[in-house]
């Protein structure tokens, strides 16, 4: 079993930036891939962005590309979101994500484990 808790949202102006963190319990934090997928009030969840367990594969959504770094620290079970240039459409609740099997049960939306969520607003 996997828990992840999430930290670090909140709520900022457009073009702001906020650092998200999702820590792991479980001994095995290094074996899982890891991502964040948001959801935003009346809208279909949308893939962020993933990490494959060693970091050395990285993966993201069109809408981020460019703003967000998601990277992890094997050491503090650990993985993280650092979303600059934020704009008004990221205001969404960001879920923290993992899944042994890889980073595409991640974008499939099927990963084994999801966080309670941390809200991220932008204002305009």
């Amino acid at each position: 079993q996997v828990q992840l808790v999430e930290s670090g949202g909140g709520a900022v102006q457009a073009g702001g930036s906020l650092s998200l963190s999702c820590a792991a319990s479980g001994r095995t934090f290094s074996l899982y891939a890891m991502g964040w997928v948001r959801q935003a009030p009346g809208k279909e969840r949308e893939f962020v962005a993933a990490i494959s367990w060693s970091g050395g594969s990285t993966y993201y959504a069109d809408s981020v590309k460019g703003r967000f770094t998601i990277s992890r620290d094997n050491a503090k079970n650990t993985v993280y979101l650092q979303m600059n240039s934020l704009k008004p459409e990221d205001t969404a609740v960001y879920y923290c994500a993992a899944d042994r099997d890889g980073t595409g049960r991640i974008r499939n939306y099927n990963a084994n484990y999801w966080g309670q969520g941390t809200q991220v607003t932008v204002s305009s």
